[in-house]
């Protein structure tokens, strides 16, 4: 019968174990190495595994039972000890792995680049805003409008020449009573807009015209323009001249100079152009006038009741005229090395 006396090589294996092991344990500085020293110890080829297996060895089973509890006792400790090293050695790896993905956020972030909006834009963008400060609303209308609004609202007579194909594109729009064309101007909203709203009446209107040119340096048959206009009782040709002459010194500076020179436009009467003096020299910015009383005729509104003024500006023009542009054709030129100058 084989007893504990005839097993000490078994149990000095495990007394060397309970010594030397922690100190194994505690060295390791790595979870792989934890691991190499828990199979080692605890694991399937290890003395404690061992003892186990001799166990059957042992004919008394009061001895198999102590030497049981002993080598169990053994292994609940080992293992509880590598367990709490594993818990350090795993928050400091963790811990090493964060610091080394850590991003210094002191340092400035990579910024790709931006786009901006095109010098036209801006351009109408602004001259927007000015005149909402002033009060006024803003509004949008067809790009293909009908004879009447574009020519026969406005007081344009049936022989003036820009209603001829030579001046105007028109529209092949099937079977329309009426002709269909690209609008040259953004002045048909003048009778739109008052068609559906009753005065006092201040309103500005920038969209895109068209007009049958070929490209220059100062003409293109698509172009863009800002139109405006004011309806009230006892408006004069002063309110004109005070509320544009504003607007030239919030668009081009406070001390512009401006003056107003008599023109003709059938749906004005009087008619001017307002010149700035910018950039060294007297320069055309825009046509205004009185709005015509047929015009307050053919939208339904009473001439003896109410008056307004008019006007409307190229928003190419104005670019070219605050940035010192001098060929229309840099506005629409593709060339990034040139748009890039816009932001």
């Amino acid at each position: 019968m084989e007893t504990s006396a005839n097993l000490p090589n078994r149990m000095d294996q495990l007394e060397i174990l309970r010594s030397g092991a922690p100190t194994r344990i505690d060295a390791a500085t790595t979870v792989d190495e934890l691991e190499t020293v828990e199979a080692e110890t605890v694991g399937r080829q290890s003395p404690i595994a061992a003892a186990r297996r001799s166990l059957g060895a042992i004919d008394d089973a009061d001895e198999r039972r102590i030497e049981g509890q002993r080598i169990n006792d053994l292994a609940r400790e080992l293992k509880g000890a590598i367990d709490a090293r594993r818990v350090v050695l795993e928050a400091s790896e963790l811990n090493a792995r964060l610091a080394g993905d850590a991003v210094d956020v002191t340092l400035p972030g990579r910024r790709p680049p931006r786009g901006s909006h095109h010098l036209i834009n801006q351009t109408i963008n602004e001259i927007v805003d000015i005149f909402v400060s002033l009060g006024y609303t803003v509004a949008a209308g067809p790009e293909a409008e009908t004879e009447f609004y574009n020519f026969t609202a406005l007081n344009i007579p049936e022989t003036h020449p820009t209603r001829l194909e030579s001046d105007t594109l028109y529209l092949d729009y099937g079977g329309s009573q009426e002709e269909v064309l690209l609008r040259t101007h953004t002045s048909p909203m003048q009778a739109r807009y008052m068609e559906e709203h009753e005065p006092p009446v201040y309103v500005v209107v920038p969209g895109r015209a068209f007009r049958s040119d070929a490209i220059d340096a100062t003409h293109s048959p698509v172009f863009h323009q800002i139109e405006g206009l004011a309806v009230d009782t006892n408006i004069t040709f002063a309110d004109l001249k005070g509320t544009l002459a504003q607007f030239a010194r919030d668009f081009l500076g406070s001390d512009t100079k401006v003056k107003f020179i008599p023109h003709y436009f059938p749906f004005t009467e009087p008619s001017a152009e307002m010149h700035a003096y910018t950039n060294g020299r007297w320069l055309e910015l825009m046509g205004c006038g009185m709005v015509n009383p047929a015009v307050f005729e053919h939208v339904g509104y009473d001439p003896s009741a109410v008056t307004g003024f008019a006007f409307g500006m190229g928003a190419e023009r104005l670019a070219m005229v605050r940035h010192g542009i001098t060929d229309l054709r840099a506005l629409i030129d593709p060339d990034v090395r040139i748009l890039e100058q816009y932001r």
